[in-house]
Order: C-alpha cells, then sequence, then structure tokens
C-alpha cells in the first residue's frame, strides 16, 4: 500500500482563528453599545452627528457582526483545521482557501460600511444590499468547492459525522440566502424584496430560523463532534445516536420557521405546520446534546482540570437550554407571553453566548497550543475568563427574562372593568430600565472575558513557534476500497459518496420548505386582497424607505395580533390583504415601543414632527432616538422614479407612466404635510418665523415624508363598529 506524505495548512486556520477573536470583540462590543442605548437612552442616540451610531442603525450591525463575523470565521477556523485532518488531506487549493478568507473579510467591511449609514434591506440577519448578497453567495460557493474538491481527494473510505454536518450546513445555507435574497434593484444602495407582506414574511422567517439552524447550529455540531471527544480524549459516545440526530435535525428543522409567525395574517395552516415541528425538534436536538456529554464521560474527573471541557461543558449545555426553548416557545399559548418581548432576546443569547460564544472560546484555547506548538501561556487567566463569560451570560439572560415575562404579562393585565392596566406604553418602558442596565453589565463581563482571551492568545503565540505546514502521511485511497462490506452498518454506503450524501441532504432539507413556501406563494386564496388597499403615494414611499434606513422595525412592529389585550390597546387586528404592497414587510420582531399598524390619523402631523425631533420631550420616559437629522436633511428624490418603475415590475398597480408624474404628487403631499406643521406652531413660534419660507424650507426635509408614511399606515382599512363593539364590515 503506498504511503503518501503531505502536510495541513494551519496558516489559513491561524487567519480565520486572528478573525474570529478580533471580529467578535468588535460585533460584541457594538451588541453593547445598543444595550446602554436601550439603559442610558441618550448614549451615542440623539446627537445630529452620530446618526450612524443610532440604534435603529447599529443594532442590525451587531447581529451580523456576531454571526457573520465572529460564529461566521469561526466555522472556517474549525472547518479548515477538523477536515483536513479527517480527510488525512491538505485542502484541495490554498489559493481557494484565501479567496474564502480575504472575500469573507472584504463581505464584513462591506457590511460595516452600509449599514451604519442606513444601507439596509430590513430583512432581519439579510439586511445586507443586493451587491452583498452576490458577493455572500460568491464566497459561499468557493468554500463548498474547495471543501467538496477536498472530500472527493480524501485518503480515508467514510465521512466522519462532522463532515455530515458541513455538508448539511454548505447546501442549505445556499438555498437559503438564495431564495430569501431575491431583491430589484433599484440603485447600487437600494432594492425591493421580490416577495410582499405575508409571503415576504414566511420566505424570511424561513431564512432567518434557518439561518439558526443552518449556520449557528449545524457547522457548530460539526465542529462539536470534532473537538469534544479530542479534547475530552474519548471517542463518539453513539455513532448510530449521531446518525439519528443528523437526519431528523435538517429534516425537522427546516420546517419550523412559522413559528415565528404565530397568531400573525400567516395563514394558520402554515402556523400549525410550524409548531408541530418546532415540538418535534426536541428529540434531535437534545439527542445531539446527550452524545456531546456522554463522550465525556470518563473525562469529568477532568473536568475540573481542563478548562477545554469546561467551555464545551457550558456550550452544550446552552445549546440543549436553547433547543428546549425553542419548542415551547413555539406553542401558542406561551408565544402570546413571549412574541415581541425580551424574552426572545434571552433566548438567542443563551444560543449566542453560551453555545457559539462558549464553544468557539473552547476550540480557540485548544487550537492555539497545537498551531504554535507551547503551552497555553496562562491556564488560570483562561479559567478567569472561563468564569466571567459564565458570570456575564447569567447577568444577560435572567435580566432579560424577568424583562421579557413582565412585559408579556403587563400588556395582558385588564382591570375589573374591562379597561387596559397599563394603557400608556410607556409605563411598561420604564420598568424594564433597571434589567437593560443589568443585561449591559452582563454584556460588559463577557467582552472583558473575550478581551482576556485575546491576550493570552496572543501571549500563547509570541512564545511558541508556528507551525505553519504540519507534516502528515497516509495510505492513498484506492477506488477497490468503495466495495461495500459484507455485514457493515447501512449507512456506511452513504458516507462512501460525498455527492449522494449531497444530494440526498439537499433532498431532505428541500422538502419542508418547498410544502410551506410554494402554496403560499402560488395559491392566491392564502393571501385574499382588500380592495380598500392602495399603493403608497410617493411621499409615502420615500418615507417608508427612511423608516427602513432608520431600523425602526428594530423597535416597532406592524403587525396586530386578533388576542383581545392587542386590539384593545391598538384596534382591529392585522389582515394579509393589508401588506400585499409591502416590499419588503415590516412585521418587526420586537416591540420595545408600541405597535404602529394602526398609527395612521391618529395624531397629528405637528405632534409627529415634535416626536421624531426630541420623543423624550413630548413622551416623557421615551428611549426613543432623536431623530434631529431628519430635520435637517433634504428629502433625495433623484431615484424616485425608478423606485415607481420598481414597484410596477413587483405588481404594485401604479399607472402606465406614473414614474413621469410621481415627483409632481409628492411635492404638493409634501406642501400640505410642511403647511400643516408650521401652522400649529405655537403662536409665540410662528410670530418669530416667515411662514412662507418656513414652509418652503420643511417641504423638502425628510422628516415631512416619514410623518407621511406614518400618517398612512393602517388608514386604508377603516372598520365600522356596531354597538357591540364587534365589527361590522370593512371600507
Amino acid at each position: 500500500m503506498e504511503i503518501q506524505k503531505f502536510s495541513y495548512d494551519n496558516k489559513i486556520v491561524k487567519y480565520f482563528a486572528y478573525a474570529t477573536v478580533i471580529w467578535g470583540i468588535v460585533g460584541m462590543t457594538v451588541g453593547l453599545i445598543a444595550a446602554l442605548q436601550l439603559a442610558f437612552p441618550e448614549f451615542f442616540n440623539d446627537y445630529l452627528g452620530f446618526s450612524f451610531l443610532s440604534f435603529g442603525r447599529i443594532r442590525p450591525l451587531h447581529t451580523n457582526a456576531v454571526i457573520f463575523a465572529f460564529v461566521g470565521n469561526g466555522i472556517f477556523m474549525g472547518v479548515h483545521y477538523s477536515l483536513q485532518r479527517l480527510l488525512k488531506a491538505r485542502m484541495w487549493s490554498d489559493k481557494l482557501s484565501y479567496i474564502n478568507f480575504w472575500g469573507w473579510q472584504l463581505i464584513i467591511v462591506c457590511a460595516v460600511a452600509t449599514l451604519p449609514f442606513g444601507i439596509t434591506s430590513s430583512k432581519e440577519y439579510a439586511e445586507l444590499e443586493w451587491w452583498i448578497d452576490i458577493m455572500i453567495a460568491g464566497i459561499w460557493v468557493v468554500w463548498g468547492w474547495n471543501m467538496f474538491a477536498t472530500i472527493l481527494a480524501r485518503r480515508v473510505k467514510h465521512l466522519y459525522v462532522a463532515i455530515w454536518f458541513y455538508i448539511a450546513t454548505f447546501v442549505t445555507v445556499a438555498i437559503l440566502h438564495i431564495f430569501n435574497s431575491f431583491e430589484l434593484p433599484v440603485s447600487f444602495f437600494k432594492s425591493y424584496s421580490w416577495y410582499a407582506g405575508v409571503q415576504d414574511a414566511l420566505v424570511q422567517w424561513w431564512y432567518g430560523h434557518n439561518a439558526v439552524a443552518f449556520f449557528l447550529t449545524t457547522p457548530y455540531l460539526g465542529l462539536m463532534y470534532y473537538f469534544v471527544p479530542k479534547a475530552a480524549q474519548r471517542p463518539v459516545y453513539s455513532y448510530r445516536l449521531s446518525i439519528i440526530h443528523f437526519w431528523a435535525l435538517i429534516f425537522i428543522y427546516i420546517w419550523a420557521g412559522p413559528h415565528h409567525l404565530l397568531y400573525t395574517s400567516l395563514p394558520d395552516w402554515a402556523q400549525s405546520l410550524g409548531v408541530v415541528f418546532s415540538i418535534m425538534l426536541i428529540a434531535p436536538s437534545w439527542g445531539g446534546m446527550l452524545n456531546g456529554l456522554l463522550t465525556m464521560r470518563g473525562a469529568w474527573d477532568r473536568v475540573r482540570d481542563n478548562v477545554l471541557l469546561k467551555f464545551m461543558v457550558v456550550a452544550l449545555t446552552s445549546y440543549g437550554m436553547a433547543t428546549f426553548e425553542g419548542p415551547l416557545l413555539s406553542l401558542k399559548n406561551v408565544n402570546m407571553i413571549s412574541h415581541f418581548t425580551d424574552w426572545t432576546i434571552a433566548h438567542v443569547h443563551v444560543g449566542g453566548l453560551g453555545w457559539n460564544g462558549m464553544m468557539t472560546f473552547g476550540m480557540l484555547y485548544w487550537l492555539f497550543p497545537k498551531m504554535f506548538r507551547v503551552e497555553l501561556y496562562s491556564k488560570k487567566l483562561a479559567n478567569q475568563h472561563f468564569w466571567i463569560a459564565t458570570l456575564g451570560i447569567i447577568l444577560y439572560a435572567v435580566p432579560m427574562y424577568i424583562a421579557g415575562f413582565m412585559q408579556g404579562l403587563m400588556w395582558q393585565d385588564f382591570n375589573p372593568d374591562g379597561t387596559l392596566v397599563n394603557a400608556d406604553f410607556l409605563k411598561m418602558v420604564d420598568a424594564m430600565k433597571p434589567y437593560y442596565m443589568l443585561r449591559s453589565l452582563g454584556g460588559l463581563l463577557y467582552i472583558v472575558g473575550a478581551i482576556m482571551m485575546f491576550y493570552n492568545l496572543i501571549k500563547t503565540a509570541k512564545s511558541g513557534n508556528f507551525l505553519e505546514n504540519e507534516a502528515a502521511e497516509a495510505p492513498m485511497l484506492q477506488q477497490i476500497d468503495y466495495v461495500p462490506v459484507k455485514g457493515e452498518y447501512w449507512h456506511r454506503t452513504i458516507e462512501r459518496k460525498p455527492i449522494r450524501f449531497m444530494v440526498l441532504a439537499i433532498v431532505v432539507v428541500a422538502i419542508g420548505g418547498l410544502v410551506e413556501i410554494i402554496p403560499t406563494l402560488i395559491v392566491k386564496s392564502n393571501v385574499p386582497t382588500i380592495a380598500s388597499v392602495k399603493p403608497y403615494t410617493p411621499l409615502e414611499l420615500e418615507g417608508r424607505d427612511l423608516y427602513i434606513r432608520e431600523g425602526c422595525y428594530n423597535c416597532h412592529s406592524q403587525m396586530i395580533r386578533p388576542l383581545r389585550f392587542e386590539t384593545a390597546r391598538y384596534g382591529e387586528y392585522s389582515k394579509s390583504g393589508e401588506f400585499v404592497y409591502d416590499h419588503p414587510f415590516q412585521w418587526g420582531s420586537k416591540r420595545t415601543g408600541p405597535d404602529l399598524a394602526r398609527e395612521g390619523g391618529l395624531r397629528s402631523n405637528y405632534w409627529h414632527y415634535r416626536h421624531m425631533v426630541n420623543p423624550k420631550e413630548v413622551s416623557p420616559g421615551s428611549i426613543m432616538t432623536a431623530y434631529t437629522w431628519m430635520k435637517t436633511n433634504d428629502l433625495d428624490v433623484s431615484i424616485l422614479d425608478r423606485k415607481i418603475r420598481a414597484m410596477q415590475t413587483l405588481g404594485v398597480p401604479y399607472p402606465k407612466g406614473y414614474d413621469k408624474i410621481a415627483l409632481k404628487d409628492l411635492k404638493i403631499q409634501a406642501e400640505w404635510i410642511a403647511t400643516d406643521i408650521v401652522k400649529n406652531l405655537p403662536k409665540e413660534v410662528q410670530k418669530r418665523l416667515d411662514i412662507p419660507k418656513e414652509i418652503a424650507y420643511l417641504k423638502k426635509k425628510e422628516i415631512v415624508a416619514m410623518i407621511a408614511y406614518l400618517q398612512r399606515l393602517g388608514m386604508d382599512i377603516k372598520v365600522k363598529q356596531k354597538a357591540d363593539n364587534s365589527t361590522a364590515k370593512y371600507e
């Protein structure tokens, strides 16, 4: 048998490792700033020169930095290290590896250069604009190409369980990203989602839930199956359990997305499917957790002294907690309390900080001594990091759980006479502030631990001698080895054929998506239309784009659920036909502020003007950003005609040729709103103004367009009430 000599590429692993740590600290710091803005509302949040640091702008930057920069680089780091050793082969192409690395860093830099400046598609975890989406798809294909070419050139017969998860990650994320990113570009910095309203919501949360599943979960499960046995120096507890875990997980997960849209205007059958499959997810998820924890059997006596195992135990425990809580939150009676509250924030951070964060830290502590051929600089510092990070997770999650429970229950609290106890939303906002402060402290501790780790790793690297090309040898894999062996386990035959394995994985993950999404997209009865719902006026369309730019959807929902406490507070529940011209949808996922679905006509233009400029004066106790720049920024209408044509392409029924007269209509509506605002200014203020000049100034500003959009919300459906207060009909 021919023995071949080759080497593993550690240099690419080192690059991804440094990127993981650096971007992790950056992403967590941005998250801390966002947390502090809720606890201390004027923190980089109310000043003209800091619009790029306002909460609505940096919240998506935080999620993208943590998910795609920190965890994404962590995935590539772990896969490039483990894949080579599991396959006994160097990565197929060093050039592709470095294209993968530098391309991914460029994507992250593009996110940093766009999101804080309001260049966003507004779709949660997919906010990046169309040209960045194309870059992501390209680099993802580069990674998959290099991975599969390496698999085909392997020197081992079977594919180890970790590689199954890598394959599922590659194919599923590609499908999710491409389908969710169908957009119609209007300009380099602006596009509209191809889908609208209910359809857009379903596709987005099919993507959003499964981005958690196949970007934050399956690749890390693969890494768990490699690094936990290595750290514990024990074989995987159960090969057969890993088979059940893998196939059940990737089949069931893809169906669960609609549980993010319970009680919304999504068709009930789709919601029910999401609930059923979410409950089923407990079994494979806990199967994976137990397989990991039981792999450490016989090694528990070493956990006390082995800091790597400590991080991995907490990571697996957090994974188990998060994957139990996810199905729990999909139950309608629980979701009624949790949805739109900080309970969800606590849930996702148990997974993010506990599962992804602690597993990444454990991998880094394992990799650096191996690659630099030296003992870890300070085990004491690593242990301190472990306890600080664990305390940070607790201080983050527990206050958010309490805040979430309080929000959900306070929203539902009625007096004996049937009126809401907490009719004033600001009363509930004020009750959250102590918990937001504690959450900020927990986040700060977590970042301090990450910085300690970075110092420890740098000192380890400096004291060691980096092994760039690690020598290895293995017998060449002969094609004759593919002949089935009588009596071997059936799954071995699948493992031998990577292309067949990939195709089977695609089929398994595609079934759920096809069953849920295709009927919603093509069966019109799933989204019944309402005759009174009309397209946005040009000024309202521009205002909606500003609403998206400022990230208002991060704090406000536009979806009133058919629940008594919601209709009592906000009005008639939302209908699917109301959103047919919304590209993209704006239902939101968190109510830091009240729902805006019926905001139109409730308050004057002047009230909105004052509230946008100084919300804390108009609504004492508010934590909303003061959008002072919208009062001074001129409204950019340079591509209004292209926006109208794009909407026509997407099926919005503007009259033929309307793009040529849209600007005229915009100016008429803008002047009317500006006039109304100026005429409602206090008399003493009016005396100091040149009224016509002030109107001419104000009608050109962004704030007028924003007000036009807010005043439109919910106005397409007017509800006549019977004497018993039940809905009579729509007009």
